[in-house]
């Protein structure tokens, strides 16, 4: 599948969106109805958002001369999510009846870059490019779920909304650097033949609590990456000086490998399933398509201003790197179930997942025919 991507530059995505379309009606004139799949669309997605996050960050080296191009992204990220969901905001309660709880609600999923399609896709760009979206993006899957979750438990107030977002951002940096720490220390001191499962079963576990109490765990997950990747900033810090010492170059590959592998696997699942638990009937509705125009629009069109404004050596390379894939499913699907929502909007979700993935393979496709067709200096 992977080959099948390179070569035809066609994300892995679509393809088995696809497949899950095609199973389902296939399985179904075989009388077979296994609906218990749709229910594990969640799961999936919880566990994708994870790898992937942990996939991107063990893949950033933390240099002095980088820390303003983290600067950059944050900031990219930080100003698209704001403008783009201040946009859907306006739209949805203009068109949708909502009020403007509801209407942040249902923007946020929108708002979300998804790191699930944008770090394997910065795979083929220079790496100033690759680590830029990295930290874009896993900056945009935090902050929405920041948001949401301060959102759905603001009580409606916007001082209940800042309140429990700057209390829960700020403990969740706090809990995320004292249990991103004790997993490297454990990593570092475990010599047992089967090591890596149990680390990654104790990640899930810290992260589903993070989500109980209403933190953003995923902080946590990009902190533990960073300091396994990056044992010369924990050299540093006198007291952390014993645990950088223990971390093996060897070992991070190893754990490297085994990440990108599972990644690789239960994205494809996630997206699978998702193909699967859509009704093609949703995909056919001329309102789903129209609010998925406006969607890309935006988020394209407000890209496009602040990456000239922001990082303008860039622009050319990521003007279309702004996909919405596993996060955005997942937060829409809770949004449903606290909003009122017309029917369309479900397959407006699958639309724009669908076109913004498109739209990425295209460009790069473009991005390296154009770099093919220029004459060496």
């Amino acid at each position: 599948m992977e080959r099948f991507e390179r070569r035809t530059g066609v994300p892995m995505v679509i393809v088995m969106i696809a497949l899950g379309l095609l199973t389902q009606p296939l399985l179904r004139a075989q009388g077979i109805v296994a609906s218990e799949l749709k229910t594990m669309v969640p799961i999936a997605g919880a566990i994708g958002v994870v790898l992937i996050v942990l996939e991107g960050a063990l893949d950033i080296e933390l240099r002095r001369e980088r820390i303003k191009l983290a600067a950059k992204a944050a900031a990219m990220s930080g100003a698209a999510f704001l403008l783009c969901a201040a946009a859907f905001i306006v739209i949805a309660t203009r068109t949708l009846d909502l009020g403007y709880l509801q209407a942040a609600i249902l923007a946020t999923p929108f708002a979300v870059m998804s790191s699930t399609i944008a770090i394997p896709a910065s795979q083929f760009l220079e790496q100033h490019a690759r680590e830029f979206v990295v930290y874009e993006s896993s900056v945009s899957d935090i902050l929405g779920i920041l948001v949401f979750i301060a959102l759905v438990n603001s009580g409606g107030t916007l001082q209940g909304f800042l309140t429990d977002l700057a209390g829960g951002g700020l403990l969740s940096l706090i809990l995320a650097f004292v249990f991103a720490l004790a997993l490297v220390v454990v990593s570092t001191r475990t010599d047992a033949h089967v090591r890596y499962i149990p680390l990654l079963a104790g990640l899930f576990a810290l992260y589903a609590c993070g989500q109980l109490l209403h933190l953003s765990p995923l902080i946590m997950v990009l902190l533990f990456g960073l300091m396994l990747n990056n044992k010369e900033v924990l050299d540093r810090v006198p007291p952390l000086r014993s645990v950088a010492e223990k971390i093996s170059p060897a070992t991070v590959g190893e754990f490297k490998v085994l990440v990108q592998e599972l990644t690789f696997a239960v994205r494809g699942f996630f997206f699978f399933l998702l193909g699967y638990s859509t009704n093609l009937s949703d995909l056919a509705v001329l309102r789903s398509w129209a609010a998925c125009a406006v969607v890309l629009i935006i988020v394209y069109g407000v890209r496009q201003v602040l990456l000239r404004t922001i990082e303008p050596q860039l622009a050319a390379s990521l003007a279309w790197i702004a996909p919405r894939g596993l996060l955005t499913v997942m937060l829409y699907l809770q949004a449903v179930q606290m909003i009122p929502l017309p029917r369309y909007l479900d397959g407006t979700v699958r639309l724009v997942i669908i076109l913004s993935a498109t739209i990425l393979a295209l460009s790069r496709r473009a991005g390296t025919r154009s770099v093919a067709a220029a004459p060496a200096s």
